[in-house]
């Protein structure tokens, strides 16, 4: 059987507040203060109702729900949809690819 592909990673922008949590500064020791901070993240949902749920408190993250601006579809979308396997490997290797650009990373674990 062929599996579905239906799921996706996806990228939220979240206001530079989020650098008042010390988690996320430790997390990203050489971050560029001119990049964003986002959160990486994979779902087997549309990326726009996962953010939803984040920002209602369901299955949220923390800084999703707190620091949560909108999705930055330009840095996922062609990435997806993709088999279930595959989308946990590159919620990783996403999350990896941007704070070595300098973006600020939170998720993508």
């Amino acid at each position: 059987m062929v599996e579905k592909l239906h799921h996706h990673v996806y990228v939220v922008l979240l206001d530079a507040a989020v650098l008042q949590e010390w988690r996320v500064l430790t997390a990203n020791p050489k971050r560029d203060p001119a990049e964003p901070c986002v959160y990486v993240g994979m779902t087997g949902i549309p990326p726009i109702e996962r953010f939803q749920n984040h920002k209602n408190g369901y299955k949220a993250s923390h800084y999703v729900q707190k620091y949560g601006v909108r999705l930055l579809p330009e840095l996922y979308e062609y990435l997806n949809p993709m088999p279930f396997e595959a989308a946990c490997q590159m919620e990783k290797e996403l999350a990896g690819e941007l704070r070595e650009q300098g973006y600020t990373v939170c998720g993508g674990t």
